[in-house]
């Protein structure tokens, strides 16, 4: 059976099939040609994921029946870590979402989000992003210091900026070259013979490894490292 690989495919697990509807309808503002798989408890989406069809976004539930909180999300990240995964729960306090973060999560969403937060935070996943609340970074929404926010995701992620770039295997530093020239996956999946979804699985760790949130930023700091080696 082909695969159409022009459709987004978005897992959403939760329990609660009122929050599951809002969060579909969500998704489907985000995206237009995606679909959409529902779950409501851990095995469900754990044998859904076993059948093997590409899956571009996890929204999933930190506790829904059968999740065992981070164990869930490394077992998912272990087997499946082509797979991002934002984490949408009413827990919010500052530990909760550092350890989902550190257990592999791409985001984490509280439920008291906006709708527009939300969207903007799926939006940055899919592209390969990482989302961080801002109470998380230390910053508020009207707060907007990017050295402050650089220096706490910094200190949320463990690595400065030359440990994680002499980090980053040989692989990763292709898919980042290609980046810096602003070819979208597709097209640096078609270069580097790969598909798209480990393209955004690379772009991931690239974007955890750096401490940044998305690829603009990884760029950026891409550029400010050739040019530190030039000088050097």
């Amino acid at each position: 059976m082909s695969v159409d690989s022009s459709i987004f495919r978005i897992v959403v697990a939760d329990d609660h099939a009122l929050v599951r509807g809002g969060l579909v309808q969500l998704v489907k503002l985000v995206e237009e040609n995606v679909e959409i798989v529902e779950t409501n408890d851990f095995q469900q989406t754990l044998e859904y994921l076993k059948e093997g069809m590409p899956v571009d976004l996890l929204l999933l539930d930190l506790l829904m029946p059968g999740m065992s909180g981070m164990e869930g999300i490394k077992q998912i990240c272990k087997e499946w870590p082509e797979v991002p995964i934002i984490v949408v729960s009413a827990r919010e306090h500052v530990a909760a979402i550092r350890s989902a973060l550190a257990a592999g999560a791409m985001g984490y969403i509280p439920k008291t989000s906006s709708p527009d937060v939300m969207m903007s935070a799926i939006k940055l996943v899919l592209s390969g992003g990482v989302y961080v609340p801002p109470h998380v970074l230390g910053t508020s929404s009207s707060n907007d210091d990017p050295t402050q926010e650089q220096a706490n995701s910094a200190e949320l992620f463990g690595n400065s900026l030359e440990q994680g770039y002499a980090q980053l295997t040989p692989r990763q530093l292709e898919v980042l070259d290609l980046m810096a020239l602003g070819k979208p996956n597709r097209d640096i999946a078609n270069d580097l013979g790969l598909n798209v979804g480990t393209v955004k699985m690379h772009s991931s760790r690239i974007f955890k490894t750096l401490n940044v949130q998305n690829r603009t930023e990884a760029v950026a700091m891409y550029a400010q490292i050739k040019r530190d080696k030039e000088f050097s």
